[in-house]
């Protein structure tokens, strides 16, 4: 699994990485790559997504850190 952070600086959203290298929004299911998303039990709530359901973001966006 792999997070990242994506969109207008200060003003990032969390994502998450296909398989197909295409970033997936996560925003219905966290609302940053903060402490809760990266517990334990957070990630577990997130190994229990199905990643290809989740809107595609599109394509050139910026990354952040």
């Amino acid at each position: 699994m792999k997070l990242l952070r994506y969109g207008e600086r200060g003003a990032e959203r969390p994502g998450i990485l296909d398989r197909d290298g295409r970033i997936r929004a996560l925003g219905s299911h966290a609302s940053d790559i903060d402490a809760a998303a990266l517990s334990p039990a957070g990630i577990e709530r997130l190994k229990e997504l199905d990643v290809n359901a989740l809107p595609t973001v599109p394509e050139g966006i910026r990354l952040g850190s």
